[in-house]
């Protein structure tokens, strides 16, 4: 299958101010890219002129992009079409979860505490709760079904500061919270757990009315390799692709601005194109992103 996804947003600011985007699909997608998804960046003001744009890798392997934005704003537009198998995500109920002393060396951050994702206040309440269960795939999955259920979704409810532990007190939360509940239990558990964010249209599921925006999920280390898992959306799902993984949303704030700025249009769109098309998802100019402590992080 086909996918078409893309972006228009478009950033409003007084004075100069340097901005670090983190929009382009992951690089381990990149060879499943059909056509260029070039970012196009252009000045709000000054006729459209393109802006000079320097492109490098973060320390997870993510791509960023950093420009200085002219006073007045900066758009910022992609469209690709990528190739995709059309298969859900993986599930293994036979997975095993391996021992601390088993666990690669390179992913042992992914067992530790991070910013929104407090180990040290949800590690009694993850023991009691799980604690009890098999360590494998049945461990991992109450965790997922348990953050579905205990969190009540909606965007009324984004908050950029909300942490994991925050999440379970006030069992609320969008689709970041719901993974950093889940990710932080996991690390709690010694189960390697990452966040992740990127696109997710409404294909092989009937159509959300709600307007198309980018989505946060985890991913599990069990058995010698990764798994992706969604408590939002507590399904295996068709069509997922990556823009960036790690630890929390910290890392992988999708607009961080050195400066003050507006946003001030916002569309996403992600729709299965071609003959064997099964669902189309919307856009909208409806902004949910969140100003987040290093920018801006997505809401969803």
């Amino acid at each position: 299958m086909q996918i078409r996804y893309g972006y228009h947003i478009e950033i409003v600011c007084d004075r100069p101010t340097t901005l670090v985007t983190m929009l382009d699909i992951h690089p381990s997608r990149r060879h499943d890219l059909l056509e260029p998804d070039e970012m196009r960046v252009t000045a709000l003001l000054d006729n459209g002129a393109s802006l000079p744009v320097e492109r490098h890798f973060d320390s997870f392997g993510n791509i960023c992009r950093r420009m200085v934005v002219p006073a007045g704003g900066v758009r910022l537009e992609a469209s690709g079409l990528i190739y995709d198998g059309g298969r859900p995500d993986a599930t293994a109920p036979d997975a095993r979860q391996l021992s601390p002393a088993e666990i690669p060396a390179e992913l042992m951050g992914f067992l530790l505490g991070s910013r929104y994702c407090e180990t040290d206040k949800l590690m009694d309440t993850a023991w009691s709760l799980f604690g009890h269960l098999q360590p494998g795939w049945g461990r991992v999955q109450a965790i997922i079904d348990f953050v579905h259920n205990h969190l009540t979704f909606g965007y009324a409810f984004a908050r950029s500061t909300r942490t994991a532990a925050e999440a379970f007190e006030e069992r609320i939360g969008v689709c970041r919270d719901f993974a950093h509940l889940a990710v932080a239990f996991c690390r709690c558990l010694n189960i390697p757990a990452r966040y992740c964010n990127g696109y997710l249209g409404d294909i092989g599921v009937p159509p959300n009315p709600a307007p198309m925006d980018f989505n946060a999920w985890c991913e599990v280390w069990l058995d010698g390799r990764w798994y992706t898992l969604d408590a939002r959306h507590h399904q295996p799902r068709i069509g997922r692709v990556v823009i960036a993984r790690g630890r929390d949303a910290t890392d992988l704030p999708m607009l961080n601005s050195f400066g003050s700025h507006v946003l001030q249009r916002f569309e996403v769109v992600t729709e299965e194109v071609g003959a064997g098309a099964r669902q189309t998802s919307a856009s909208s100019a409806s902004p949910r992103l969140v100003p987040g402590d290093r920018g801006v992080h997505i809401a969803a």
